[in-house]
């Protein structure tokens, strides 16, 4: 994996000649998880197409870089709400989808070695309906992981998960991410208070910084400092329009 860049989306969009944001300057620091809240429709999965170059229905005036100079294009995975699986393909060959799309020969022993980080090695020949919600998100960080990309965004990948596998995703991830540069929206304010070493509001007005706790995330959802930080960011959630 090269070293992982800042990133920089600054600028406004629109679909179908409808505002979706903007002005807005947003910037995820190096190697660092940033949260990204806020209420529906203010176009926080928009800024995650525009930067994974998936926004072709959007018009984008500005600038979306990296911190380094160079392309964006080739660095960036995203991890939707969706675990995306392939019903037909097995566990092994889910995780090996993304090679095979590119027309590239997939390695069977990373996927394998992948597949073993996210505790789903006993799990790599059965299909998608044999596992539980959690264990096919495990499957969807493993995909992730296996295309080594030093940019991941993360698109509400764990709101479908009850509260005991959520936050086991959440410190798998927070584990297995380290060291990449990650933009995670969510609609969760327990779940920015535990993973985000930096964290964004945005709102139709604009984007606001909240300075989380000082303590290294994932930070325990029980500790006082990240349930005071939860409580003052929800609070500032019901005050967004």
């Amino acid at each position: 994996m090269s070293a992982a860049p800042s990133l920089r989306l600054s600028g406004r969009a629109a679909i179908g000649g409808v505002p979706i944001f903007g002005p807005v300057t947003l910037e995820a620091p190096a190697g660092a998880w940033t949260c990204l809240l806020g209420p529906s429709g203010v176009g926080k999965s928009t800024v995650l197409r525009l930067l994974a170059g998936l926004g072709e229905a959007v018009t984008f005036e500005g600038e979306i870089a990296a911190g380094d100079g160079a392309p964006l294009e080739g660095r960036v995975a995203l991890m939707a709400q969706s675990d995306l699986l392939m019903p037909w393909l097995d566990v092994t060959a889910n995780v090996m989808l993304g090679a095979r799309l590119r027309g590239e020969t997939p390695r069977e022993d990373r996927a394998r070695a992948v597949l073993a980080r996210v505790g789903l090695a006993e799990h790599a020949g059965k299909r998608p309906e044999a596992l539980s919600g959690g264990q096919r998100q495990r499957v969807a960080l493993a995909r992730t992981l296996l295309e080594d990309r030093p940019v991941v965004l993360l698109d509400e990948p764990f709101s479908a998960l009850d509260a005991r596998s959520r936050a086991r995703m959440q410190h798998l991830s927070a584990e297995l991410l380290a060291g990449r540069t990650v933009l995670h929206v969510t609609h969760d304010a327990g779940e920015a208070a535990r993973l985000g070493r930096h964290v964004l509001l945005m709102s139709r007005e604009g984007l606001e910084t909240v300075t989380p706790p000082t303590c290294a995330p994932p930070r325990r959802f029980d500790a006082p400092e990240t349930l005071a930080f939860q409580g003052r960011l929800l609070r500032q959630l019901m005050e967004t329009l």
